[in-house]
């Protein structure tokens, strides 16, 4: 079976007055592992890559590769953008690390056809020496992959898995039945129905909290126990739409800040949860 499978933890990024805090990246890095998250993705859209600097994403893979070495578990790197030649410059400096794939998203703000979507994915994907995870999340990108498109990309021999964001039910389905690629689930609350229909797992930014219960909605799932899995999944339900109350990753930071694990921090144009989401999240933590 690929890797591409169970719960992986898109992760966020640190900061203290303004800098990566690296110290708390290792921290969260050993946290998930000893949960028994299946990997972790780097410089995903949770992480905040476009706030960091070339040297920061340089430096928050290298602190994220060598906690998860340790582990070990694997990792995802995110590359993102709307110039195929420069991701295709990225895609190869990252071929010389230990890591287990990239993920990918439509390039955004452009807009192309899907005749260039395929083109630039595949560009990409042979420049690759590792895995690729396709990444569809119309709303952040402003273009879907659509079904055909995706069933071409499945013909490439790296293309190994979609994270799926796109909200169809009839895509979802279909690339489960072709079996071609892995789908994840990357709308967490759409992660028990992918799960129950075949997908493979889920990159789930609310899996940063209570961490051990997605696995286990993973685990029971996957073991054919339906009714434990759906009374665990209805647990997790509130912290779900509370997580995503607001724009992703406030909510996370400010729940993980709750827990004395990082320090409240984003960058602007990112800005912290609300008093009032604070509130909420700080009674979900209670109960």
């Amino acid at each position: 079976m690929s890797i591409f499978s169970g719960i992986w933890i898109p992760l966020i990024t640190p900061f203290a007055d303004g800098a990566v805090d690296h110290a708390a990246l290792r921290a969260l890095v050993r946290r998930y592992a000893d949960a028994d998250v299946a990997g972790i993705v780097a410089l995903g859209t949770t992480g905040e890559p476009a706030a960091l600097d070339a040297a920061e994403k340089d430096a928050v893979l290298a602190t994220i590769l060598e906690a998860a070495q340790d582990a070990p578990l694997p990792v995802v790197v995110g590359v993102s953008g709307n110039n195929t030649a420069s991701m295709r410059e990225r895609i190869q400096e990252l071929n010389s690390l230990p890591i287990a794939g990239v993920l990918m998203a439509a390039p955004y703000y452009v807009r192309p056809s899907q005749a260039g979507i395929v083109s630039h994915f595949m560009a990409l994907a042979d420049a690759s020496d590792k895995p690729v995870v396709l990444y569809d999340i119309p709303q952040r990108t402003g273009v879907r992959l659509e079904l055909d498109t995706l069933l071409t990309l499945a013909g490439h021999p790296r293309i190994k898995a979609v994270k799926d964001c796109a909200g169809s039910l009839d895509t979802t389905l279909a690339l489960i039945r072709d079996g071609r690629l892995q789908v994840l689930a990357g709308e967490d609350l759409q992660m028990f129905n992918t799960l129950c229909m075949g997908g493979s797992g889920a990159i789930a930014a609310s899996a940063h909290v209570r961490t051990e219960r997605f696995v286990a909605l993973y685990r029971a799932l996957a073991a054919g126990a339906l009714d434990e899995a759906r009374r665990i999944f209805h647990t997790l339900v509130p912290l779900i739409h509370a997580l995503f109350a607001e724009p992703n990753p406030a909510p996370v930071k400010a729940s993980l800040a709750l827990q004395g694990l990082i320090r409240d921090e984003l960058r602007l144009p990112m800005t912290r949860a609300s008093g009032i989401l604070a509130q909420r999240l700080a009674a979900l933590e209670r109960a």
